[in-house]
């Protein structure tokens, strides 16, 4: 029989992906404030080596896109901290631009680690979690991944994915006690959203500690979908019972296509040129 088993954070082991900085680096301050034992492993070796020594976290170089890389995270996380018990799978990656004009190379890149990522990271923590009989697993998903944002059309199939990706999971395994959260936010003000001029009338943009407040409320009360801000959730259920002729209209007085008509380019370039780097990496 399902039952919902909450898992309690002080103690607990954490294991975060892209923790060196934006919302992983929030949710890991956060989690580690709550008592847990944190680990977080990122791309850029450097930064997770010094963000980790600078919040008392364990920290490990990680590509999420190589599951030999994410096996040796878990494997260093367990041996030097003890058995997962909240996997949060938060790696990802947003280029900008119209569909067509898009790397494909880059393309490849943004599926590998937004949505390969979370697979890797749900089937290596997921067995351990079933044998112990206790975990959580956190995919940060996006609103994009509800809503399709018009020049973000990759970014927001990974976010479907992973949307769907964890409601699928969880109803495979409803009945044990591993509990399943996906957070979909709107645009976060990190670096990442660089470039952005809001997130649109009545949406407003958040700060990465906000999205930590929510996965660590999601620990406490378990639920399997959390948007950010709350009220987008019964916004899609509305949304998704109006006609197609409604949506639009909508849509466009909203200005959904901000990416493609506002986005300040040059503001983003910075981060255009990191994420697009990793195109080398492979």
């Amino acid at each position: 029989m399902f039952t919902t088993k909450s898992v309690e954070i002080k103690g607990s082991v954490v294991a975060i992906t892209g923790g060196a900085r934006g919302i992983g680096l929030a949710i890991a301050k956060a989690l580690i404030a709550e008592g847990a034992r944190v680990s977080i492993g990122d791309i850029d070796a450097d930064l997770v080596n010094t963000t980790a020594a600078e919040t008392g976290a364990y920290g490990c170089h990680l590509d999420v896109r190589e599951r030999a890389s994410f096996a040796d995270f878990i494997q260093s996380t367990e041996i030097a901290l003890g058995a997962v018990d909240i996997m949060i799978n938060n790696a990802g990656i947003m280029p900008m631009g119209s569909f067509l004009n898009v790397d494909p190379d880059l393309s490849d890149t943004q599926i590998d680690i937004n949505l390969r990522g979370v697979i890797h990271g749900m089937q290596l923590t997921l067995p351990g979690m079933l044998t112990r009989e206790r975990g959580h697993i956190i995919n940060i998903a996006s609103l994009a991944g509800l809503f399709a944002i018009p020049g973000a059309a990759v970014y927001s199939a990974t976010k479907y994915a992973v949307v769907g990706l964890t409601e699928t999971v969880a109803a495979e395994y409803r009945d044990s006690a591993v509990n399943f959260t996906t957070i979909m936010p709107t645009i976060v003000s990190t670096e990442l959203s660089s470039g952005s001029t809001d997130a649109g009338a009545g949406i407003p943009n958040i700060t990465p500690e906000i999205v930590a407040a929510n996965v660590v409320n999601s620990i406490k009360r378990p639920k399997l979908h959390v948007t950010i801000p709350e009220y987008m959730e019964a916004a899609h259920s509305i949304y998704n019972l109006l006609p197609r002729w409604a949506t639009e209209r909508g849509r466009r007085l909203f200005g959904d296509d901000r990416i493609l008509k506002k986005w300040d380019n040059k503001a983003h370039a910075g981060y255009s040129q990191r994420i697009a780097s990793l195109t080398d990496d492979k």
